[in-house]
């Protein structure tokens, strides 16, 4: 494979998504810690709404149709409620550690995708997905089994493990709204309605940051809607089994964004992990041989 290979184009797009989402992840622990996850989530996805919004109009968007509004909503929804459960479980486990357990996802998104789309579940997404899946176990169970469980661990893997089911759920509608609007439509309304969906708390749980607080806000808000271009035109071009086993080298940039901002270590078991996840993602996108993909 070649960068110039339009195979490998969404796959390039998805890790440049990754990478922009992790680096939000980092800037967005922060502001969770000061603020609070939920304040901290609904000030960025209102202010990526703004970010956005004009540009989709500008470039002559359209309200959709309402079998594409569905799709819209469901998502909406969810990402709100995953997004801040994620979030406040950052607030009580190390960046790295958080994204190796929420890689859950991916393999149950492997045989959602299957369920919701229709789409054939290949041996190779399935042994790629299980590798992943042991290099996570490997990285976590190597630092839990070395720690006592405290009531604030207990509650942050129990945050950590709802976010990752319904991140499985939207990795599965991501391919379907991606098939249906453009990278900036599905920023737009993503940030719109989860903005809308959190604001109903805002009477009871909003709290106003301060300055630092606010422009780790903007700087996430600004990658998020960064990293959702790239993914919505990603899945826009691949099927979701081939681009959901990329999901698994967040960890790698967790690793990286979590030793540069928090000072948190990387262990010789953390490579090790690594290593299997990174052979995961080889084994999911490689090509496939001409008679296979003729079949």
């Amino acid at each position: 494979m070649s960068a110039s290979d339009p195979s490998i184009k969404p796959i390039l797009a998805a890790l440049a998504g990754i990478a922009l989402y992790s680096a939000m992840d980092a800037v967005m622990k922060s502001a969770s810690i000061a603020i609070g996850a939920y304040s901290a989530y609904l000030l960025r996805c209102a202010i990526g709404f703004a970010i956005i919004a004009p540009i989709w109009w500008w470039r002559g968007g359209k309200l959709p149709v309402r079998a594409v509004w569905r799709v819209h909503l469901v998502r909406g929804v969810v990402v709100a409620f995953m997004g801040w459960t994620f979030f406040a479980s950052l607030v009580h486990l190390p960046l790295a550690e958080a994204i190796a357990i929420s890689f859950v996802a991916p393999l149950i998104a492997l045989y959602l995708s299957a369920i919701l789309l229709g789409e054939q579940i290949e041996r190779r997404a399935v042994v790629a997905a299980l590798l992943g899946l042991a290099g996570v176990i490997v990285i976590v169970g190597d630092r839990l089994g070395r720690q006592t469980m405290t009531d604030d661990a207990a509650k942050g893997l129990a945050l950590i493990g709802i976010s990752a089911i319904l991140y499985a759920w939207n990795l599965v509608l991501q391919r379907q709204q991606a098939l249906v609007a453009g990278p900036a439509e599905v920023s737009t309304f993503q940030n719109g309605i989860v903005t809308l969906v959190l604001l109903a708390g805002a009477p009871f749980l909003l709290e106003w940051p301060e300055t630092r607080a606010w422009l780790e806000i903007g700087a996430g808000a600004l990658l998020a809607v960064g990293a959702a271009l790239f993914f919505a035109w990603a899945y826009a071009r691949a099927q979701a089994q081939q681009l959901v086993p990329i999901e698994y080298t967040g960890f790698l940039w967790a690793s990286l964004f979590g030793w540069l901002y928090f000072g948190e270590g990387v262990s010789g078991t953390t490579i090790i992990g690594a290593l299997l996840i990174v052979a995961g993602c080889w084994i999911a996108t490689r090509r496939r041989r001409p008679e296979q993909t003729a079949l």
